[in-house]
């Protein structure tokens, strides 16, 4: 097969106008979100090819790790601030939890799981912590919005418990394990019908360039193991930073915090 063109890409994005046309005829409101989405994509992923291109040939470190940094920095502001309600502090916490989540999973997979040498290998760790901060956004900023949201709409229920005597964990765990439940439930979904009625970008896209079917299939295994852990700390370390920020040390409910945006 040969490589796609601008003139392939030029008739693709035709394909945009289905979705602009019915967003215009169902006054759906949603044209112009479309339109700049669909510039968005083709000026971030030609300048991030433009990029890789030069990192590829350099082969130097340095080069990787300011790539990952700003890869994990746009994850965490952007996980922070999608949800209807917020906190002070909130973008923060999203960056630490995509941070420490989705490079403590990418570590292990890269030199315990995949065994990558050199460390720096652009190669597979551009794309594969691009793929783990990518599903962990996803999770944490469902699990962050959930949460917030379930503060505000149980606010009475959870003073309640505090009132008859529950500790501040017992008061807020219902609200926890819900959220985190919410939270993984895309990439539960998604594993759950890998294969069948999905075929992911890494296999797809190694089958497409040659590669050997069952090493593609046995990678793709391997990285959904991979978002899966990280989904799942993800989850977990949102809900723990959400705890702090609402109790006191006192055993205080602190729900004046919450902000709507």
């Amino acid at each position: 097969m040969d490589g796609i063109t601008w003139t392939d890409l030029g008739i693709a994005s035709v394909l945009v106008c289905i979705s602009l046309a019915i967003s215009l005829c169902l006054r759906l409101g949603l044209a112009r979100r479309i339109s700049i989405a669909a510039v968005r994509t083709v000026v971030q992923l030609t300048a991030i090819g433009m990029i890789l291109k030069h990192v590829f040939q350099a082969q130097h470190p340095l080069w990787i790790v300011v790539i990952a940094l700003v890869m994990t920095l746009t994850a965490g502001l952007t996980a922070g601030g999608r949800g209807r309600y917020g906190y002070r502090g909130l973008r923060r916490d999203a960056l630490l939890t995509m941070w420490a989540t989705s490079w403590i999973v990418a570590a292990i997979g890269f030199y315990g799981v995949l065994h990558i040498k050199p460390w720096y290998d652009p190669q597979y760790v551009i794309p594969i912590l691009g793929m783990i901060l990518g599903n962990t956004l996803s999770t944490v900023a469902l699990t962050f919005d959930r949460l917030l949201q379930m503060i505000t709409q149980q606010r009475g229920q959870i003073e309640m418990l505090l009132s008859l005597g529950a500790t501040p964990w017992e008061a807020f765990q219902d609200i926890a394990r819900q959220s985190v439940g919410a939270g993984m439930l895309p990439t539960i979904n998604s594993m759950s019908v890998v294969g069948i009625v999905s075929l992911p970008g890494m296999m797809t896209g190694q089958i497409l360039a040659g590669g050997d079917p069952e090493q593609a299939v046995r990678y793709q295994i391997v990285i959904m193991f991979f978002m899966c852990a990280a989904s799942a700390l993800g989850g977990i370390l949102a809900a723990w930073l959400v705890f702090r920020r609402f109790f006191s040390k006192n055993a205080c409910f602190l729900p004046q915090k919450l902000q709507r945006h």
